[in-house]
């Protein structure tokens, strides 16, 4: 039974091996990656919180960080991020009759949606094939007559940003 057990470790760390580096969470790295370099993503809107480019920066670096055994360089990793802030928009969706008590026969949005939009440049040195430009988004909604923005837009924020993130590693190391 022992000697079934390790046939069966041993069988798995090679079908592993020959893949590459896997991790449980979806990350298949070539062997040759081992540092990752991710500039500050600027926010060039210039709505929202003040902290909003630092705090995307700080939690994509963090994200990484914890689901690879890459190492964080400052410049000139195998893989490099880079990208900026491109859109902060709060539009009216699912609008309702009846108005409010500011405007009661005006109709009016049942729900507010708050869309983050980050350009992502992504080099990977070793595979030039993956690099790729493009803008990565995603939203979250709340209802104004229940929430104001200022008490709720952090939380919205973490939500959006963390799908967002998602989305980057997965074009990323996971490549899908």
């Amino acid at each position: 039974m022992k000697a079934k057990a390790v046939s069966i470790f041993l069988l798995f760390s090679l079908i592993s091996y020959s893949c590459g580096i896997y991790s449980f969470t979806g990350a298949t790295l070539s062997p040759d990656i081992k540092t990752i370099s991710i500039q500050k993503f600027y926010d060039e809107v210039g709505a929202g919180p003040p902290a909003l480019s630092q705090k995307f920066t700080e939690d994509i670096k963090e994200y990484f960080q914890r689901n690879t055994s890459l190492n964080l360089v400052d410049n000139d990793g195998d893989l490099q991020l880079e990208g900026s802030i491109v859109g902060y928009r709060l539009t009216p969706i699912a609008p309702k009759a009846g108005g409010n008590r500011n405007f009661p026969d005006a109709d009016v949005a049942g729900l507010q949606r708050l869309t983050i939009t980050v350009k992502t440049v992504y080099v990977n040195t070793k595979d030039e094939e993956k690099d790729f430009d493009r803008n990565f988004s995603f939203y979250a909604d709340y209802d104004p007559e229940t929430q104001s923005l200022n008490s709720i837009e952090n939380e919205l924020i973490d939500e959006i940003f963390k799908q967002i993130i998602l989305d980057i590693f997965n074009a990323t190391i996971a490549d899908w």
